[in-house]
């Protein structure tokens, strides 16, 4: 028996003729769209995509009985629908097709509140987090939507996802609604590539889009790394935003810079070492915040900043870009800055007097690794950390040689590893990790499971010594083969500290 699951939409919507979106179309009414069978309502478009496994089509009988009231498919999916008794439209591209409905059908909500979108291989999650924080402080209701989930005021807003990052537009267009129904007049959230090239933000435009770096992720999708600036770069282009900041740290900045000023099509700021907004020092306090001094157009500004590590004071700059090229007070919204928080985002996690420390991160790029890692304290790093199966295989190796070139113990561990048996993908770290270690003079471990390789890097650290595990940061369960079992770095790291150390429980409780 399947179950409905539960969608987010705002309580009304005004509805569209589908003919007045597609012209192929008869003149029927929709008011909602859907890409999930059990979340159809009835006068929905049920939109029947090719999947990795089977045919969206094979479902369109429970979405009619369901009360769909047309189907949108592509040619691939005509076969399944000879007894459908509702309209049936097909088209070449029902994705971007199914995009332009639902921005109708919807009320266009991104015309409706100010929007922030973040792209870039990291740094996307703590900008996104830092910019809602500021509009917040400066007063505005603010909406959340990316890889940590959606929020809204500060709430969350509980949902299914299908993505990782970037809803899939029928949930993009319906989120933004509910959104602004209750009362938001600002939203941030993160782009991701996949988003750009499968038409999932196609009808947003942003009034500030911000690329933060491009790294080595995703070319199991995009194949090469053209191809993956290319679907990021696609944020600037074609009216999908009236507003850029670019950091120019990097090559793909610099060039994405350069093709921006030459077209001229919107306002562009820079940060980075040479940008608009460039950091000119920080100060770790005692409270393990910092203090930060930013040059920018309209002078030097100075704000604390709760996040660890020098690429968070790099994000806070494209934040502070981005609210300024807005127009939102800088007076205002920086102090939102002290408090800023991200899950799973170089989580600090307490284990009491005389432990080591340890931070939780989502790195998992080989230039995230290393970016997490010295972001910490110049002692002993200890890094936990190990690659998703049926991903890229090509960044496993580069990943353990971050590592082991900037930590001095690497225990390698399994991620996610879905299909893939963990040992295999565990090798292609371990060998990166060792070819590395043969010049960093790094200790590397084989550490096998997650839970069994935290608990070793904890026993192997002293006071003093600092423990990261990467790769899963917020994520609460692990993709296995056949299942995903509930698994928490945060948690497991509390557990495993209360194994080794019984009755220090209540030192973080």
């Amino acid at each position: 028996m399947s179950t409905t699951p539960a969608v987010l939409r705002p309580s009304a919507t005004p509805g569209t003729l589908l003919s007045a979106v597609l012209p192929q179309a008869p003149a029927i009414p929709v008011t909602g769209v859907s890409l999930d069978s059990r979340s159809v309502r009835p006068g929905d478009l049920y939109v029947a995509l090719p999947g990795q496994v089977t045919h969206g089509a094979r479902f369109a009988g429970d979405a009619v009985a369901a009360g769909a009231a047309a189907v949108l498919t592509d040619p691939s999916g005509r076969e399944y629908l000879e007894a459908i008794d509702v309209p049936v439209v097909v088209v070449a591209d029902p994705r971007g097709e199914m995009a332009a409905v639902a921005v109708e059908v919807y009320g266009r909500p991104a015309e409706r509140a100010g929007l922030f979108g973040v792209t870039g291989t990291v740094g996307k999650t703590s900008t996104m987090c830092l910019v809602a924080a500021g509009l917040a402080a400066a007063g505005h209701t603010v909406g959340t939507i990316g890889t940590i989930g959606f929020t809204l005021a500060g709430r969350t807003l509980a949902s299914p996802r299908t993505t990782v990052t970037t809803p899939e537009s029928p949930d993009l267009q319906a989120l933004l609604a509910l959104m602004v129904e209750q009362g938001a007049d600002a939203i941030a959230m993160e782009v991701s590539s996949h988003a750009l090239a499968l038409h999932r933000v196609d009808g947003v435009t942003f009034d500030v889009a911000a690329f933060t770096n491009l790294g080595r992720d995703h070319l199991d999708f995009h194949v090469t790394q053209e191809a993956y600036f290319q679907a990021k770069a696609s944020l600037f282009r074609d009216g999908r935003c009236r507003a850029a900041v670019v950091n120019t740290d990097d090559e793909w900045g610099r060039r994405l810079e350069a093709e921006l000023r030459e077209r001229g099509a919107v306002p562009l700021v820079t940060t980075g070492a040479t940008g608009d907004y460039r950091p000119l020092g920080s100060e770790v306090v005692a409270d393990g915040s910092s203090v930060v001094r930013l040059a920018t157009p309209g002078g030097e500004r100075e704000f604390a900043l709760g996040m660890l590590g020098g690429f968070n004071v790099r994000n806070a700059a494209t934040a502070v870009a981005m609210l300024d090229l807005a127009g939102v007070d800088l007076e205002r919204a920086l102090p939102g800055f002290a408090t800023a928080f991200v899950p799973g985002r170089m989580q600090r996690v307490d284990l009491g007097a005389d432990a080591p420390g340890v931070v939780v991160d989502f790195a998992h790029t080989p230039e995230a690794v290393a970016a997490a890692l010295t972001a910490l304290p110049e002692t002993r790093r200890i890094a936990v950390l190990g690659c998703g199966g049926d991903r890229d295989h090509a960044k496993r190796g580069p990943m353990g040689a971050a590592a082991a070139t900037t930590a001095s113990v690497v225990v390698v561990t399994d991620d996610n590893p879905r299909s893939e048996p963990p040992e295999e993908i565990r090798a292609q770290v371990l060998a990166g990790a060792r070819e590395a270690a043969g010049e960093s003079g790094a200790e590397v471990l084989d550490g096998g499971a997650r839970g069994e390789a935290i608990a070793m890097a904890l026993r192997l650290a002293g006071p003093g010594d600092w423990v990261a595990v990467l790769g899963k940061g917020h994520e609460s369960g692990q993709q296995l083969a056949d299942r995903t079992i509930a698994f928490d770095d945060v948690t497991e790291v509390r557990r495993a500290w209360s194994v080794l150390h019984p009755g220090r429980e209540e030192q973080y409780a």
